[in-house]
């Protein structure tokens, strides 16, 4: 594993990296293009946050190893939903007071639940990925409705606060777009070759992987993102970058990798890692369910969703056999 490990590491680096360009392409284009600002907070920053796991599960997909792919994009909504979350809040208490986002909360919730009832025969078939793909496109088409509503979202002046105000010109946005998606590909190969060949080495199942390391280091990078926005009192782009991610992690990536290459998915995935995913949007829809009396995320929140990362990394040790 003398390769392996640095071929990891440096893919992660370049996934974060091209993760970065891509978004801050993507987002001059949209301002160039009129889109709105809660347009470009919705699809733009949250979705494009979700960069890197989605250059992960195609390639992993299209090298035959999916089970690494839905490890990596369920993998990465249980850390941004507990880990990422839960050390903002440690930092930063947050309220969410955007309509939008007490809206995307249940269909996150609702996500998850789909995904459950498609893979409750052990299987994710390519039938069940592009239903979940419908319901991305679905979501699109929603978030771009949402954009359109005249009266004034907390969300989107956030977000207008934060773009900058001379957008970059057009031919250097195309560039950095392109030069982004050249990265993330070259990255993603890296990391998938390296992350398979460590889990060769160390005995355990790609699932395990994706699920623990290359789900925490695609994450990860967020979590500055979070808590600049958090200290900065921008709490619903805080959480907008979480439930973003989510909903395309859940719906567009596994849904991609599942149409390139079906998987099995074992009943412990489902006992243990879907039901974590959906107790923690169930909890999130919980606390903020009232839009007009958001619930403060603060210090006992913060603490109990790193709890229940530890947890859930433990019970993965404990529980998964080798690959």
């Amino acid at each position: 594993m003398l390769l392996s490990i640095p071929a990891l590491l440096a893919g992660l680096i370049l996934l974060v990296w091209g993760a970065e360009r891509l978004v801050e392409g993507a987002a001059a284009l949209a301002q160039r293009a009129g889109w709105s600002p809660l347009l470009v907070g919705l699809v733009v920053v949250g979705f494009g946050s979700s960069a890197s796991e989605l250059a992960v599960a195609v390639t992993a997909a299209l090298q035959d190893h999916p089970a690494l792919a839905l490890g990596s994009a369920w993998g990465s909504n249980i850390v941004s939903m507990s880990l990422v979350l839960g050390v903002t809040v440690l930092v930063a208490p947050i309220k969410a007071h955007s309509p939008v986002l007490h809206r995307e909360l249940p269909l996150l919730l609702a996500a998850i639940v789909l995904t459950a009832l498609l893979v409750a025969d052990g299987v994710l078939s390519r039938l069940d990925a592009a239903l979940l793909l419908a319901g991305f496109v679905a979501l699109l088409v929603w978030s771009w409705r949402q954009s359109r509503r005249s009266e004034p979202d907390e969300l989107a002046r956030e977000t207008a606060q934060e773009m900058p105000m001379l957008p970059l010109p057009q031919g250097q946005a195309v560039r950095r777009v392109l030069l982004a998606l050249v990265v993330l590909a070259g990255g993603s190969a890296l990391l998938v070759w390296g992350a398979v060949d460590v889990a060769h080495g160390l005995g355990v199942s790609d699932l395990t992987l994706g699920f623990t390391v290359v789900a925490l280091g695609t994450t990860l990078p967020s979590l500055a993102s979070c808590i600049a926005a958090a200290r900065k009192g921008e709490d619903d782009i805080a959480l907008g970058h979480v439930l973003g991610a989510g909903l395309f992690n859940t719906l567009a990536v596994a849904g991609l990798a599942g149409l390139i290459e079906p998987l099995d998915v074992e009943t412990t995935v489902l006992v243990r890692d879907l039901a974590v995913m959906a107790a923690l949007a169930l909890g999130l829809y919980w606390v903020g369910r009232d839009p007009q009396r958001p619930t403060q995320l603060g210090q006992t929140a913060g603490r109990v969703l790193v709890a229940v990362y530890l947890l859930h990394t433990a019970a993965l040790i404990v529980t998964s056999g080798p690959g």
